[in-house]
């Protein structure tokens, strides 16, 4: 019940678990078909989303390289993902941040101001899973349209789990990772690229980052990729997506949220605060919940009494160890393994010392019934 990788369906790891293919043959091209198809009602865009062998960081610099090279770019910070695209931009262009708090509003207004003070790309993470916050997508992208500034989006924690509306929010670059809500394996990453952003496309991205040749491999009959892909991973992503195709990506949204109401739920039954800072435009993540630590409660312990019983959640990451838990609701997981996971949770925290205030699994099912 990690914030990624997430547990994998029968069905997915079967796909995997064939003899090798023709990476240049009619059934990887079909294969790879079915997974743009998915994607762009996932996405909800027009684009034909571009797969990469790599993982969600490879197509972040993939859409920094390719579009931001020289370029003065603003990155919105409020988490470690917001700090890795600060981080990459720092390699290819002007990079400003934009810098709040882990897990606190971001700095909006500050952003309209480099906005109007000439910046050409902006960064954001639209789900923060290091803090659990949700972060304002289509407010960012209104901004960005307003100065016909290109807006990148990290959408790897909420595409597929969460509302993602690319093209009506003005994404001009959208990245997904198949190993969170998408419900794959880990080691694929997926970006939709709008026709504004390939009207500034540089061409002159690393070898192996250039979207210029994955746009051109894909538009060829069958489907290819211009390097060889991780094949088994491209099988193991279309499963995925087909699954989704079934489940209906509106059904899909609801379940998450169903997922994530439940533990906040029982959380504040527990009597324990949730770590984000929220407010109008900010919201608390659909895909993973983090709960400030109770006094007396040492993550090591309380994290290991979990996973001894056979269920890992995640504790915060750089300074917030020992501060916070996360909670992972994403992908193919549902009101079984979230009752689980909050009985687990619940005994662990009694087992510490921590009495809960309420029945916060009995609280949690009744969201999930």
């Amino acid at each position: 019940m990690l914030p990624g990788p997430v547990p994998l369906s029968e069905r997915v790891r079967a796909a995997m678990a064939r003899q090798a293919i023709n990476h240049r043959g009619p059934e990887f091209g079909e294969a790879y078909a079915d997974i743009v198809r998915v994607l762009r009602s996932v996405f909800q865009t027009k684009n034909d989303p571009l797969v990469l062998s790599g993982s969600g960081t490879a197509a972040m610099e993939a859409a920094i390289a390719n579009f931001g090279q020289g370029r003065k770019i603003a990155h919105l910070v409020n988490g470690k993902f917001g700090e890795r695209l600060f981080d990459i931009g720092k390699r290819y262009g002007q990079a400003v941040p934009l810098a709040s708090e882990w897990g606190t509003p971001l700095q909006i207004e500050r952003l309209e101001q480099e906005l109007e003070g000439g910046c050409e790309i902006v960064t954001m993470v639209h789900n923060e899973t290091s803090a659990g916050i949700l972060n304002p997508a289509k407010e960012v992208g209104a901004l960005c349209r307003k100065h016909d500034a290109l807006f990148i989006m990290d959408g790897v924690t909420s595409i597929g789990g969460d509302t993602v509306m690319v093209d009506e929010w003005g994404v001009d670059v959208a990245i997904v990772g198949s190993q969170k809500c998408l419900a794959a394996p880990a080691g694929l990453s997926a970006l939709s690229v709008s026709e504004r952003a390939w009207d500034r496309f540089t061409g002159n991205a690393p070898y192996y980052l250039d979207l210029g040749a994955y746009q051109k491999s894909a538009m060829k009959s069958p489907m290819e990729t211009p390097y060889t892909p991780a094949v088994p991973l491209f099988l193991g992503l279309r499963e995925a997506c087909l699954m989704i195709e079934e489940e209906g990506v509106d059904a899909r949204i609801a379940r998450h949220h169903r997922m994530a109401e439940s533990v906040r739920t029982a959380a504040e039954v527990w009597g324990l605060s949730l770590y984000p800072k929220i407010d109008a435009l900010h919201h608390y993540s659909q895909t993973v919940t983090a709960v400030n630590l109770p006094d007396g409660v040492k993550d090591k312990e309380f994290r290991g009494i979990i996973k001894k019983l056979g269920i890992q959640i995640a504790g915060g990451q750089d300074h917030l160890k020992d501060v916070i838990f996360r909670i992972g609701h994403m992908g193919a997981v549902s009101a079984p393994e979230i009752l689980a996971t909050l009985a687990i949770t619940e005994h662990a925290l009694q087992k510490l010392g921590y009495n809960p205030e309420g029945h916060g699994v009995a609280a949690a099912a009744e969201v999930l019934g």
